[in-house]
């Protein structure tokens, strides 16, 4: 039962999963700035009760942490549970959580890529399911990360890049169905940001790492944050991205993957001396 006792008992309270760094550790000072209840999901118990304990102090909110992989796929079931026995209902779902493998294909590890699929899509697309009854009887709100990368394919980081596509297209269909209910759904679709993605993803040696479209992390949650308080369906921080995208819709799909190609591609080492 959800009581005034209850410190969750509020009302506004937001979950965000991948909340122990990078986009999501951002997103979590914004709303706990703003006096959000925050409910944080990551894998790293130790990271996440640090975050919790500092959040408390400085912005004085309850913050909750739910150390979970959500890898396995019955993570997001445990969560809902985990929630609906502690009496806590939620305004916002922010579905932060994803990481990327790059490589050719025919190297790459099948487990790693099953993994990316069921963190990036289907516990994105099922903790949606569980949680949207109660955000939208709360005319609440729903974030989904994506990706720059969700407009072209991706050679050499396919499976990433098609995951965030359906990220995308998921957040814009489910929006629409949405219209009129005063529920909102956003996708945040950054380009390149600095954070830890580049290392788990194994391109610290491709262009893109070097790229001039590199964004600020705290700028993107900036703006995937404002971009959700306006209800707005897609958001892309940062001009450059923004142009980019429009170049891409007008562009033969051959050429674009062809670019994306060469930018994907680890840069030639130089012959030993």
């Amino acid at each position: 039962m959800v009581s005034a006792s209850n410190p969750f008992y509020a009302p506004r309270t937001a979950l965000i999963t991948g909340a122990s760094s990078g986009i999501g550790l951002e997103l979590a000072h914004l709303f706990a700035r703003d006096g959000y209840r925050l409910v944080l999901v990551a894998r790293s118990r130790g990271a996440l009760r640090e975050l919790g304990d500092d959040l408390q102090t400085r912005y004085h909110i309850p913050v909750r942490i739910s150390p979970k992989d959500l890898a396995h796929p019955a993570s997001p079931s445990e969560l809902h549970s985990e929630l609906q026995e502690a009496g806590i209902v939620l305004d916002v779902l922010v579905n932060n959580a994803g990481f990327g493998l790059g490589g050719p294909f025919l190297d790459s590890d099948w487990n790693t890529e099953a993994e990316m699929m069921q963190v990036n899509m289907v516990a994105l697309t099922h903790l949606t399911k569980l949680f949207l009854p109660q955000i939208r009887a709360r005319e609440g709100k729903v974030l989904n990360v994506a990706s720059t990368a969700a407009f072209q394919p991706g050679p050499f980081m396919n499976v990433y890049y098609a995951s965030k596509a359906y990220v995308l297209h998921f957040t814009e269909a489910l929006a629409e169905e949405l219209d009129g209910s005063g529920v909102t759904i956003t996708c945040l679709c950054p380009g390149p940001v600095r954070t830890n993605f580049q290392k788990r993803a194994h391109i610290g040696e491709t262009r893109l790492v070097h790229s001039p479209l590199l964004v600020d992390v705290r700028e993107v949650a900036r703006i995937g944050y404002e971009g959700m308080q306006r209800g707005k369906r897609v958001v892309i921080p940062g001009w450059k991205n923004r142009l980019g995208v429009e170049m891409l819709r007008l562009s033969p799909r051959t050429m674009v993957t062809k670019v994306v190609r060469k930018i994907q591609e680890r840069k030639k080492q130089p012959p030993p001396q």
